[in-house]
């Protein structure tokens, strides 16, 4: 082969593979998506969006309105003519909102730690450590799942009772402390981890605690900030379970004391509404900071270079 044909180009001139490059748009594999397909994906991603976010904005819409204005009006007006946090005052004067909000940061905050360190630790013994039963316990887990609350409530009742923890709020903290489900889901997270590192640990000379807390619990923040975001959820937005164990006023969670805003006496929407922001928000500074985390979640295990 002579100079200038090793010299001629063999492929298309750059600015026409650039060129069918940028025609047209292509999805994860590189398959061409068609117009129709990208305007129906679109349409159901903005029915979706309208579905999950539009009923905490006309919340939010509803929280802001004054007392003059119409908020059954037809056809319904979305934005509030005179915004106005007067309701939030008003929500803090009907009831002790800041008291009974701090009541569940106390239960939320200790659900998470407990849930963090239980469902980590059992975790890895489930996925790593080798003992006689270890499926069969791993079995009880999933079966716990498929136990409604109801089914146990009275049993859970009972116990609170008999241990003296009733009415307090480490009654309402300890039937949840730890989740089978979060157990479960540290139990995957581990498993995806290979086993060469812990391996190259065992014969440096590392016991099963170091080779837990220095090797395989840092390769698994993002699941840990998934477990951190359902015990936050689940036990602030817990509140038959609360209703139940609770008699004092000044013991009530945020759920429980939000309920004395409507009712025979009082029956005012945007308190409700204002009210309704008020629990919400902590779930959306919590999920903002965590973000980051809990979508690495999905890809855990994997090995840095």
């Amino acid at each position: 082969m002579s100079i200038a044909e090793k010299a001629r180009p063999t492929g298309k001139p750059p600015a026409t593979a650039h060129r069918e490059r940028r025609t047209g748009v292509r999805d994860e594999h590189g398959r061409r998506v068609r117009p129709w397909e990208l305007v129906l994906r679109y349409l159901l991603l903005l029915g979706v969006l309208a579905l999950t976010i539009g009923p905490f904005l006309w919340q939010l819409s509803t929280s802001l309105k004054g007392p003059t204005e119409d908020i059954f009006s037809s056809p319904p007006k979305f934005l509030p003519s005179d915004p106005t946090v007067h309701n939030y005052e008003r929500v803090a004067e009907t009831i002790p909102v800041w008291d009974y909000a701090l009541n569940s940061l106390k239960v939320a905050t200790a659900n998470v730690v407990t849930n963090c360190v239980g469902s980590a630790l059992a975790g890895y013994a489930l996925a790593r450590l080798r003992y006689r039963g270890r499926r069969v316990t791993t079995l009880v887990f999933i079966l716990a799942m498929l136990v409604p609350v109801e089914g146990i409530i009275i049993a859970q009742f009972t116990t609170m009772r008999e241990l003296g923890l009733n009415n307090t709020l480490v009654g309402v903290l300890l039937p949840g402390c730890v989740s089978a489900l979060n157990v479960l889901l540290m139990r995957n997270a581990f498993l995806n981890l290979p086993y060469e590192i812990e391996e190259a640990a065992y014969v440096d000379g590392a016991n099963v605690w170091q080779r837990f807390w220095r090797i395989a619990l840092p390769s698994v923040k993002g699941t840990l900030a998934v477990v951190a975001i359902f015990a936050f959820m689940g036990a602030w937005d817990d509140f038959l379970w609360p209703l139940i164990v609770l008699s004092d006023p000044s013991k009530f969670t945020l759920t429980i004391g939000l309920n004395y805003l409507h009712g025979t006496f009082a029956n005012d929407e945007r308190l409700v509404a204002a009210g309704t922001i008020i629990a919400v928000a902590p779930l959306i500074v919590l999920f903002a900071c965590l973000q980051r985390y809990f979508f690495r979640g999905v890809g855990e295990g994997a090995v840095k270079g």
